[in-house]
């Protein structure tokens, strides 16, 4: 299938894998690109730029396909070294970035001279306009079903997409929702040049995280999702345990005096006993609705080619419908 997206990223199928902290590793980009789609490297989950250096090397010595990084601009007071990591991307030979966070516009020249192709994240069409404007390759319009941080606007993907269409000039795919053949034709549908997925990936073979995340997600339904951080305006849309029933008790506790330090326990440092030590009940961690659409555990091959057959056979199908 042949979009504006795979032309521009020069991949096979218009499937991005979104950058996931403690699981965009190389094993997970290296078999979404040998896939046919575009595997993401998420460079916040490398404690250095050398380290991030090496993350890079090792995804090429398994891949000779495209592969992007993920950089998320934080709004820290003790900012992660974005020129070295920047410096490290265009030294990689990595072809495409996936920014997300604040505005990247003061990486863009660097990135650009780099021949360098950029998709921005984006929650709502004011956010992707901006991106347009300010030089963005692409973006991915994520909806309020997303795992991760879906914005303060809750708005889905059914409204999104083709209000994203109807404004935007670049190239955009999905992000929130997206699981299979279905997702990729109704995104195509709505305007989108492809679909990013999260959640989807990481109950995957090759997902580099414990067996109890990805048992987790099978066993997950779509009302198994909750947004924590609202009054905090950083919402995020994490899987239910203990821990995040324990955070939504303290937000309603705490009403209007809720700070970010009534809740650090249970956000902060937890990925690695999550995602590498399989200790679910550790923290909240991203999921998306989608988790009520994910039954088992296929290779990234395996769910590739099962989503492009699903799509054809929805393209022939809707083909097949009298006018």
């Amino acid at each position: 299938m042949k979009t504006a997206i795979t032309e521009m990223f020069g991949i096979e199928h218009p499937i991005i894998q979104g950058g996931m902290h403690y699981v965009g590793f190389a094993e997970m980009a290296a078999a979404v690109s040998n896939a046919g789609g575009l595997g993401i490297i998420t460079a916040l989950t490398q404690k250095t730029p050398a380290d991030l250096a090496n993350e890079i090397a090792r995804c090429k010595d398994m891949t000779d396909k495209p592969i992007g990084v993920n950089v998320t601009f934080l709004p820290t007071v003790n900012a992660p070294d974005y020129p070295a990591i920047i410096k490290t991307i265009i030294e990689g030979g990595v072809t495409v970035v996936e920014t997300a966070g604040n505005n990247p516009v003061a990486v863009l020249p660097h990135l650009k001279d780099a021949g360098i192709k950029v998709i921005h994240k984006c929650t709502a069409v004011r956010h992707a306009l901006k991106a347009q404007n300010i030089g963005c390759d692409a973006v991915s319009v994520d909806g309020f079903e997303c795992g991760g941080h879906p914005g303060e606007d809750d708005i889905p993907n059914f409204i999104l997409l083709p209000r994203a269409a109807d404004e935007l000039e670049i190239p955009f795919v999905s992000s929130g929702g997206m699981a299979d053949g279905r997702s990729l034709m109704a995104s195509i549908a709505l305007g989108a040049s492809g679909m990013n997925m999260g959640t989807r990936f990481i109950a995957t073979k090759e997902a580099p995280v414990h067996e109890n995340v990805k048992a987790a997600i099978v066993a997950a339904s779509e009302l198994d999702t909750r947004l924590v951080m609202r009054p905090l305006r950083n919402t995020e849309r994490v899987m239910t345990n203990d821990a995040v029933e324990e955070l939504l008790k303290i937000e309603k506790e705490k009403g209007d005096d809720l700070k970010f330090e009534d809740v650090i326990e249970q956000v902060a440092g937890v990925y690695p006993r999550i995602m590498m030590d399989g200790e679910m009940d550790a923290g909240a961690w991203s999921c998306g609705m989608v988790a009520g659409l994910i039954n088992d555990i296929p290779t990234c091959q395996e769910l590739m080619d099962r989503i492009m057959g699903e799509a054809e056979d929805i393209r022939q199908r809707m083909n097949a419908i009298s006018a």
